[in-house]
């Protein structure tokens, strides 16, 4: 840590920007207006997690506003700052700033992500815009960017440690990538671009949360719901009921185009209705009809790119990514799409085999091929999803088996908690604890689906780690596991116990941050890299030892079978055309739309018109679009348009970290697997590092070696086995 900062010879006090506090020295710095609310110190529970007894949906708003006058006001302290600019009083005091607005930050956008309602979207709608505003005001700030170019200019001569250097480096260069070095007209346009952004992106969200829910599969008679399970009925005729349909039976949608019970419906007009309400959910020509603000973000993004010199939206927002640049992306998903068809071709006819051997007459169409590669995979390897889902209840997974591998490889212990509030009945905790006993931070479990959350899963703090305000992580993990009737098991699918290990390795990421400061820490790196930790520890969901102690018959109790086991480990390969193509599929549609040209974007413009980019999009991949869909449609495609930037360019994330995932899976096998002395390795050399480090120099340190993606095509089942 540096201690007296050495003075910026470049920045003398007549070479200063004059600001209305050129008087501070005589007068002292301008007061810090002092919040008022819950928000405006740090909760007085544990390792501050949020008091939500204490919390009203009305809280938000004023807090918000309160909040940033305070940011700002503390911005302005730095910049009015007489003394010449420091590594300590101006880029850590920038990342002490905004403690109030981030603790309103994080409850605000994780209940509008898992808990929301009118009162908070209202909220959301009309915070979005000043809240771009007021990031704008500050890294588009030329007073402030002078203060942190005259530290960063004279980087050489500061004797930073390597978290402070790599500090400096990601405040410069964000302020750079978000236009300090623009001309007071680009800048301008850039804050409008933004706030635009901010509102239409909020917009696309709030869209698509309630076009998925109207866009639920309704269902007049039970017999048309034959293949499904008795509780899987239950649930249906449930959701009916809360939903004010009494003797109906309502399926509502998950967030991918893929449906779960399209695999088990036997009707076969059920099962389409299933899928074409999935792919159209947001194409209804309503007020919830996301086309039109998919077209303007895309434009919007392609307009700020340019004003940047980029050609295009990804090769903009790449800037600090692992791959770099766009072209590293697609050569690395474009060397798997030739083997990727063929796969899929080779499954299509094996299902029309299939369903010829049925004494069916037709060809097998996306709404057709879970079933009938269930079929085949039940010859194959004797596999049926519902015997399998016996062994496996939530909170069983989550205790004896997921906590059951951080204890292994980590030394990590866990106590549920009852006393802490919660922002639903569903949600859990837990104080987590390290190898030594000390406690390492508090962990929250929201399982099940609800109507008022988004679809899919996924982590993030309450608190952020940080050494510098000596902050231990509080973290939430979000999944959306349809919910059984009361009385009834919460019974999951191995899909689902893998998601579960999956979010709870970005937990681990969060838990084992060991950085000064919050902005580096956890998982606060880059979008094709976030991904690896989280893929990596689902292998241990498989692991004979881990599976063996949590895959336990719910009723009996008894250990599930090693066929059973064997059977899950070879179906895994199974279905690949469909599994991997669909993740391929929209990877590549998404940097379709992100390599468009202003004038490009700006010739979408009505809702058939995205329909055309993205039907041409499709076919121009080479892959069996047609059988097997994109596991997003563009209209639905809330990782890549939901916020300003998200996952957009960045979704081939999930297949560059699975990459290092399963080279790395390959490291832990060939070393002994799950041992506290891997464990302890990893934690070292990937977990507890946070973005302080180059990302290829962190994964050499661990396994020795360059990526490679031979491992991942072999688990994939696209190449053979060495074996």
């Amino acid at each position: 840590m540096l201690g007296g900062c050495t003075t910026m010879q470049d920045y003398s006090t007549a070479d200063r920007p004059e600001t209305a506090a050129d008087t501070a020295a005589e007068n002292g710095p301008p007061a810090i207006p002092q919040g008022t609310g819950y928000f405006a110190q740090p909760s007085d529970l544990p390792l501050h997690a949020p008091d939500f007894s204490k919390i009203k949906d009305t809280d938000y708003a004023p807090a918000f506003e309160q909040a940033m006058k305070i940011h700002s006001a503390e911005v302005q302290a730095i910049i009015d700052n007489p003394a010449q600019p420091t590594f300590e009083n101006t880029i850590v005091a920038l990342e002490k700033s905004g403690r109030m607005l981030g603790r309103v930050a994080t409850v605000f956008y994780a209940l509008t992500g898992a808990n929301t309602n009118d009162t908070l979207q209202a909220v959301d709608a009309e915070i979005s815009p000043k809240l771009s505003a007021h990031s704008d005001g500050i890294t588009l700030n030329p007073h402030l960017f002078a203060r942190v170019k005259a530290v960063y200019d004279a980087r050489a001569s500061l004797g930073l440690d390597a978290e402070d250097s790599k500090l400096l480096e990601e405040t410069y260069k964000g302020m750079v990538h978000a236009g300090a070095m623009l001309t007071p007209e680009q800048k301008a346009k850039v804050k409008e671009i933004n706030s635009e952004l901010s509102t239409i992106t909020t917009e696309f969200s709030q869209q698509l949360i309630s076009a998925t829910k109207a866009a639920a599969l309704v269902v007049d008679d039970k017999a048309k719901l034959a293949g499904l399970s008795d509780a899987e009925i239950a649930a249906a005729a449930k959701t009916a009921e809360e939903r004010g349909m009494p003797g109906k039976y309502v399926i509502a949608l998950q967030n991918t185009t893929r449906q779960p019970s399209l695999g088990a419906l036997t009707d076969r007009a059920v099962r389409e209705k299933l899928f074409t309400n999935s792919w159209t959910r947001a194409e209804k020509g309503d007020e919830n009809d996301t086309r039109k603000t998919v077209a303007r973000i895309a434009e919007l993004r392609a307009q700020k790119a340019a004003l940047f010199g980029e050609p295009d939206w990804a090769s903009y927002v790449m800037w600090d990514r692992m791959a770099k640049n766009p072209k590293t992306a697609l050569d690395f998903m474009e060397q798997m799409v030739p083997a990727l068809a063929a796969r899929q071709r080779a499954d299509a006819a094996m299902l029309n085999e299939e369903i010829k051997a049925s004494g069916k007459n037709f060809a097998v169409k996306p709404w057709d091929w879970e079933m009938y590669a269930d079929k085949v995979k039940a010859k194959k390897f004797s596999f049926n999803e519902d015997e399998v889902k016996q062994y496996f209840e939530v909170h069983r997974v989550l205790e004896d088996g997921v906590f059951y591998a951080a204890n292994k490889l980590y030394g990590l212990t866990f106590k549920k908690r009852t006393d802490l509030p919660v922002y639903n009945p569903d949600v859990s905790t837990y104080d987590v604890f390290d190898a030594d006993g000390s406690q390492l931070g508090i962990f929250y479990f929201d399982p099940f689906q609800r109507d008022n959350k988004r679809g899919g899963a996924w982590m993030s703090n309450f608190v952020d780690q940080s050494h510098l305000f000596g902050d231990k992580p509080v973290i939430y993990n979000v999944l959306n596991i349809p919910k059984a009737p009361d009385g009834e098991p919460q019974l999951v699918s191995f899909d689902n116990v893998e998601t579960m290990f999956h979010e709870f390795g970005h937990a681990l990421h969060g838990f084992f941050a060991n950085g000064k400061y919050a902005s580096l820490s956890g998982t606060a790196v880059a979008r094709d890299f976030v991904e690896y930790p989280s893929q990596t520890n689902e292998m241990w969901a498989s692991y004979p030892e881990v599976l063996a102690h949590y895959a336990k018959n719910w009723k009996t109790g008894a250990p599930i079978p090693q066929a059973q086991i064997d059977k899950i480990i070879a179906a895994k390969k199974f279905n690949q055309g469909y599994d991997f193509g669909e993740v391929v599929e929209a990877a590549l549609l998404d940097m379709k739309w992100h390599a468009l040209t202003p004038e490009q974007a700006a010739a979408i413009k009505v809702p058939t018109d995205v329909d055309a980019f993205e039907d041409k999009s499709l076919k121009q991949l080479g892959l069996e679009t047609d059988l097997v869909p994109p596991r997003y449609r563009s209209s639905y495609f809330s990782h890549i348009f939901s916020g300003p930037t998200g996952y957009s360019a960045g979704y081939y994330s999930y297949l560059w970290t699975e990459m290092l995932d399963r080279d790395s899976q390959k490291w832990f096998l060939d070393n002994g697997g799950l041992t506290r002395k891997n464990g302890q390795h990893y934690r070292d050399t990937i977990l507890s590092r946070g973005a302080a480090e180059d990302y290829f120099k962190m994964y050499k340190d661990f396994t020795g070696h360059e990526p490679s993606v031979e491992p991942m095509l072999e688990a994939r089942g696209l190449v053979p086995d060495k074996k």
